[in-house]
């Protein structure tokens, strides 16, 4: 997908939540649906000094929660403690997978099918699954 058709899919992204299609709002969505794994803030943050119009800190910050507010993104916490971020893709739960020699963090395609049960009374939000290991790349290297 070039960088025209993330644009437009972020604006219609965007536009079918009901929002206003701001600029900064744009050029996140577009950094997230380009990155091909989940992002830091501070990755982000370097892609969009690269951008015509880069955008502050602060910026960035808001525009990110309000991405994950919408179910347009979602951020997951490393083992580093790092927040990253990636485009919710479908508005389900996934799982991610966590490379404890280079720390990236990647979505996956599927989800445990079970729920855990929770107690009498209680409600389920939301439940992070991350699977840790060695990514494909560190794998090869320590071959």
């Amino acid at each position: 997908m070039n960088s025209g058709s993330h644009h437009d899919k972020a604006v219609q992204l965007i536009k079918e939540c009901g929002a206003s299609a701001t600029a900064a709002r744009i050029q996140v969505l577009q950094l997230l649906l380009a990155a091909n794994t989940t992002a830091s803030h501070q990755a982000l943050m370097q892609a969009a000094t690269n951008e015509a119009q880069p955008l502050d800190k602060v910026t960035l910050y808001r525009v990110l929660d309000w991405l994950v507010a919408r179910g347009l993104a979602h951020s997951v916490t490393g083992q580093d403690r790092v927040r990253r971020f990636g485009v919710a893709h479908v508005h389900h739960s996934h799982a991610h997978f966590e490379c404890d020699a280079c720390g990236r963090l990647f979505c996956l395609a599927d989800c445990p099918s079970t729920q855990p049960r929770t107690p009498p009374g209680f409600e389920a939000r939301h439940i992070d699954v991350t699977v840790h290991g060695r990514c494909a790349e560190c794998l090869q290297a320590s071959a």
